[in-house]
This record gives C-alpha cells, structure tokens and sequence, in this order.
C-alpha cells in the first residue's frame, strides 16, 4: 500500500510539474512576443519621430531658402542690369577718349600730367575686364540661388523624373567651402543613366546627409596630425544596372568603419560623433527616404583603414516612359 501510495505521490508531482512546465513555456512565449511588441513599437516610434523631424527641418529649409532667395534676387537682378547699361556707357566713353587721343595726339601739359598720373591707358584696358568680372560675380550668386531651390525642390511634392546628376552637382555646390578647406578632391565619374522618378529634395538631402559624413571622415585624418595627412578624396559613381536600377556610389578614402559600427549606423540616435557634433539622424532618415519612401536599397560597404562607400539604389518604374531616353552627364 505504501509503495502505491509513493507512486501515485509522484505521478501526480510529475503531473504538477509537466503542467508548471507548460505553463512557464506559454508565459515565457507570452513574454517573448510582448516584448517583440515593445521592440516593433519602438522601432515605429523612433522612425516616426525621424519623419518628424525630417517634415521639421525641410520646413525650415524651406523658409531659409525662400528668405536667401528673395533677399538676394531683388539686388541681384538690379545690380546686374545696372552693369549692361554701365558698360555700354564705358565702351561710349573710351570711343570718345580714343578719338581725343587720335585727333589730339598733343594735348596741353596738364591734361598730360593726369594722363600720365592716372595712368589712363591701363584704365582703358582693365575698364571692361573689371565690369566683366563684376558680372560674372553677379552671376555667380545667381547660380547659388538657383541651386539651393533646386536642391530643395520643396515645391514639388510628387514623384517626378529628374536628372540625378543635377542633384549631385547641386549638393557638391551647396559644400563646395567645406571641400576647399579641407583640401578634398572631388573625382566624378558619372555614367549614361536616366532621369529618375524621385522626391528629387528629399533624395538630394540623402546626398547631403552622405557627402557630410564623408567630409567629416576626411577632416578626422587631418586632425590627427600633418604626418596623418594623405590625399583626400571622395569618388562619385553613377551608373545604370540591370536596366532597373540607377546606383549612386558615394565613397571616401577615409578611417573606415569597423564593422560593429556598421551594423547600427542606419538605426535613428545612433551617432559615434561627440555631443554637439552630431544627432545620429541622417543615416537613419538617408534610409527611411532610400527603402521605405522609394522602394530602393541603400548599403554601406568599409573596412577600418580603407574608407567608406555608401551604395544608392533607386528603381526605374518599368512603365514611367520619361525614364528610358537616358541623359548624357
């Protein structure tokens, strides 16, 4: 009676702990899926926030631009059709000096110690050369407004075919201080590829995103020193693959990235710049506009000692008729 008294005293401990078991195997999947929960939340938090503060500051972008535009153009434009008139007005003036000087070779001495003083025959030959340059200025700031609105493109909120070469050209002008002081060599090597459809300003701000990155590994070299110091370069590449896609390689010959930083530089926060030097935003909105808003790819290929390169893929729409012609860079 005792040994089926024990026995029956263990099955049912074993019954107990087959069912505690169970039990602890429902509550540690319930945990598992609540916490996925909370991780999937947070992931759509973080990105959410992303969208925000992108829709932020291309609002701001686009009053910045707006202001500079219209602050600029105003003075600009009367600047340079001042100097149209300006220079007609010069080239009338030297005609009648050069017919003084020819029909009176030997003026009185006075006007010939003036002459001499003023040194007027460089001022004839310079005259036209400076309102030259006082044009090509003016037109020149003309350009650099230009190219922030289209840089921005903030008016266009649908997708629309445009020249990816452009774009590029746009941001590398919008940087062009920080490349010269930093000695940074830009090496372009565009290919024969067609417009693409895109939110040509949120793209252009992917390009920025990337080419900042790329300038600040460059700038980190120099500062470690003048023996530190090696050529400089960044290396654009366009190109048409598979009739599908058109890729835009953007790549340095800086630090590199090891690669455990390579797997979180695309997650919204994260940032190996000291405080103040960055907010780890711009990989993760340059892939929240590149895969989630286009459909494309974006991938970051480096090694520690051997630079970076950030990979852009976009798609080609196979009925969008405006992307088959191609365009020569």
């Amino acid at each position: 009676m005792k040994n089926n008294s024990k026995n029956q005293e263990i099955e049912r401990l074993k019954s107990q702990v087959a069912t505690l078991e169970q039990l602890l195997e429902v509550f540690e999947d319930t945990a598992l899926e609540q916490a996925q929960k909370l991780e999937r939340t947070l992931e759509d938090l973080k990105r959410t926030q992303a969208q925000l503060i992108q829709s932020e500051k291309m609002s701001s972008l686009g009053q910045l631009v707006a202001g500079v535009a219209h602050e600029i153009n105003n003075p600009i434009s009367f600047i340079s059709g001042n100097i149209l008139y300006a220079r007609e007005y010069m080239e009338d003036l030297l005609y009648l000096l050069q017919l003084y000087q020819q029909h009176y070779p030997e003026p009185v001495g006075e006007i010939q110690a003036v002459s001499e003083e003023m040194n007027v025959d460089f001022i004839q030959k310079d005259l036209l050369h400076l309102l030259s340059s006082m044009q090509g200025g003016s037109d020149r700031i003309r350009k650099i407004v230009l190219s922030l609105r289209n840089f921005s493109r903030l008016d266009e909120a649908q997708m629309k075919a445009v020249d990816i070469h452009e774009g590029l050209e746009n941001t590398l002008l919008i940087l062009r201080d920080r490349l010269e002081k930093g000695q940074i060599n830009i090496i372009k090597e565009f290919g024969n590829v067609p417009p693409v459809a895109c939110f040509a300003g949120e793209l252009n701000q992917v390009f920025l995103y990337i080419l900042t990155n790329a300038i600040d590994a460059l700038e980190e070299i120099h500062r470690q020193g003048e023996s530190a110091r090696k050529y400089a370069a960044i290396r654009i590449r366009t190109e048409l693959r598979d009739r599908q896609w058109v890729t835009i390689a953007i790549g340095d010959n800086g630090v590199g990235i090891p690669e455990e930083v390579q797997k979180r530089i695309f997650d919204p926060f994260f940032t190996t710049k000291p405080v103040g030097k960055g907010t780890g935003m711009g990989l993760a909105i340059a892939y929240q506009v590149v895969v989630e808003k286009h459909h494309g790819q974006l991938h970051c290929v480096s090694a520690p000692g051997e630079g970076t390169e950030f990979r852009i893929s976009i798609p080609i729409p196979p009925d969008n008729s405006e992307c088959e012609s191609g365009l020569t860079p």
